[in-house]
């Protein structure tokens, strides 16, 4: 979740092409316009695993128990962060109805340190509740989300865990961020045996667009997964004893490297996260 090297030196897009683009998408029939989701996938694509984690939000939110929606050990405040974005994490921006998790944010009262003003934003991690999931080397994780088409957005999935338990001192894996600006690229990222991916495809990613991402974490590679198909492994992997909390979130970028918000509140929606363990 934190700012690559790779994307620092990417061109971002002029709105005009995104719109344009998006818009040709949306031509094609690629992108569902409502945040209905696609029905749900049964099985993860890879064979010999068992579900151990399944957050299908077809209920509301007990908060303390799966999820804690106050903040993460990765902000630098804990509940919110001034590093490329511009979060203010509360529970009041998210919500679920009807099997789908929402993020909203909106321009916060709050202002950060150096006095930007903040947007209130959701953010779910495992962190300090009373499950304390975490995911571990030999477990497939995936999530099905909605990309979002508002400017200034950055959803992703990915972990941490406080404690040292690399040479760069924290267990973030990105399963994956996105940023309308970049139209069909997602981006992959291992923190703890560095690699970064930058996986195009406008057949498959596009603002609106429902798709299924996933990260496999094995010793030998991370292997990122795309609406079921292996897209990209980084032959790095994680450490045996790798572990890490899931974090979903709809972070706001505050303009470094991506356009700012233009409208007046961001979404971004999910239909599920869960996680496969090899069979014992």
């Amino acid at each position: 979740m934190r700012v690559s090297l790779s994307r620092r030196l990417r061109v971002t897009a002029t709105l005009a092409s995104v719109f344009a683009m998006a818009l040709g998408g949306a031509a094609q029939g690629a992108a569902p316009s409502g945040p209905t989701a696609p029905t749900r996938a049964a099985a993860p694509p890879i064979e010999g695993k068992q579900l151990v984690f399944a957050e299908e939000f077809d209920a509301p939110i007990v908060w303390g128990e799966r999820w804690n929606g106050t903040g993460t050990a990765a902000y630098k405040y804990w509940d919110h962060n001034d590093w490329y974005m511009v979060d203010w994490i509360t529970r009041d921006a998210i919500s679920v109805h009807d099997g789908i998790v929402t993020f909203t944010a909106t321009p916060s009262e709050k202002y950060l340190e150096d006095g930007t003003q903040a947007w209130d934003t959701g953010l779910l991690s495992t962190e300090h509740t009373r499950e304390n999931f975490l995911v571990r080397t030999g477990d497939y994780m995936e999530t099905r989300v909605q990309l979002p088409t508002q400017m200034g957005a950055w959803p992703a999935l990915w972990t941490w865990t406080v404690g040292r338990q690399d040479f760069r001192g924290n267990s973030e894996v990105d399963t994956f961020e996105y940023h309308p600006n970049g139209v069909d690229d997602l981006e992959f990222t291992n923190h703890v045996r560095y690699s970064n991916y930058i996986y195009s495809n406008y057949n498959d990613i596009g603002p609106g667009r429902w798709i299924t991402v996933g990260s496999h974490y094995r010793t030998q590679s991370i292997d990122w997964y795309v609406n079921g198909k292996k897209v990209y492994g980084d032959g790095k992997g994680v450490p045996g004893a790798w572990r890490g909390n899931p974090i979903l979130n709809l972070s706001i970028v505050d303009g470094t490297y991506h356009p700012v918000p233009t409208d007046p509140s961001i979404t971004f929606n999910a239909d599920y996260v869960r996680v496969f363990r090899p069979v014992k």
